[in-house]
């Protein structure tokens, strides 16, 4: 029912640009033009400045990105609620996830979700934990899932999973010949780890710190975007990687990785759902408590 006029405006103004509109949304550059120009005779105002294959808002468009994404986002609570009077789940809704999250405990959750409410419009963000919150603080998300330690004031996060970090190596690493290390024998092991923002990072540089060792001091060969990169990386080099638990069951029991206890330096943390402070009820509700209540399977 909204007018799909305002949502390729906000697509064109988050993304400043016609060509990355129109891939995200599915419809043609001179679709995407015909619309932003109907607006603009409408309002009887740019709305962009063009300087060559560069776009910026003018200020008529910061005007009408600020209220069109409260309009959207009161149109989609509408929607929700007219269908929930008969029962009927019907709607989009975006999540975002962080990268751990998102390759290996949303893929089952998110097939028994869509055919449990095959309504429901589903579509997901992957970055990681920084990059998550951004999206949902810039209403290109309506629900994120986030790993790690940091929390940003006005976000709301729900716990909704416990996670462990762990040391790994190929499992005829001649680094490693124990089991076990202290967290000392780290400054001598090139270490292989996920890249700044990432939740992983985040906690196992904390972990560091209350031995007082330092990220800076550690041997660090990559810093790598996800988590199969660094388990790739670990199948041609012999290093340590960071990982979570979740991410390795098939390698532990193939035996292509062994992981290695670091003594007294348990790296546990949370898996949460992250929202805008304030933000209650809507679908993103809906698959929340569809977590919880299958979480206990994960």
């Amino acid at each position: 029912m909204s007018d799909f006029r305002l949502k390729v405006f906000q697509c064109v103004a988050k993304n400043l640009s016609f060509t990355k509109a129109s891939q995200e949304l599915f419809i043609s550059q001179p679709a995407i033009t015909k619309h932003i120009q109907e607006l603009e005779n409408y309002y009887q105002a740019r709305l962009f400045e063009r300087q060559g294959n560069k776009i910026s808002l003018t200020e008529a468009g910061e005007l009408l990105l600020k209220h069109s994404e409260k309009i959207l986002d009161d149109y989609k609570k509408l929607e929700y609620e007219m269908h929930l009077l008969h029962n009927a789940f019907i709607g989009e809704l975006r999540l975002g996830a962080s990268t751990t999250i998102a390759q290996y405990v949303l893929p089952p959750l998110l097939a028994n979700f869509i055919s449990q409410f095959p309504q429901i419009n589903l579509s997901l963000y992957n970055g990681n934990s920084r990059g998550v919150e951004v999206a949902l603080q810039e209403h290109r998300i309506d629900l994120g899932l986030v790993e790690g330690i940091f929390r940003l004031p006005n976000l709301k996060y729900t716990l909704f999973l416990q996670d462990e970090l762990v040391a790994v190596v190929p499992n005829n690493s001649s680094l490693v010949k124990s089991d076990e290390i202290t967290p000392e024998d780290l400054l001598n092991i090139p270490l292989v780890l996920r890249e700044r923002g990432s939740g992983t990072l985040d906690v196992f540089e904390r972990a560091l710190l209350k031995h007082n060792l330092k990220l800076s001091s550690l041997n660090v060969l990559m810093y790598l975007g996800s988590t199969e990169s660094i388990k790739l990386f670990l199948e041609h080099t012999d290093c340590m990687g960071i990982v979570s638990i979740r991410s390795i069951h098939k390698e532990l029991v193939a035996g292509s990785l062994r992981v290695i206890e670091i003594q007294k330096m348990a790296m546990h943390r949370e898996f949460n759902f992250v929202q805008s402070q304030g933000q209650e009820g809507g679908l993103s509700q809906v698959f929340m408590r569809f977590v919880a209540h299958h979480s206990k399977n994960l």
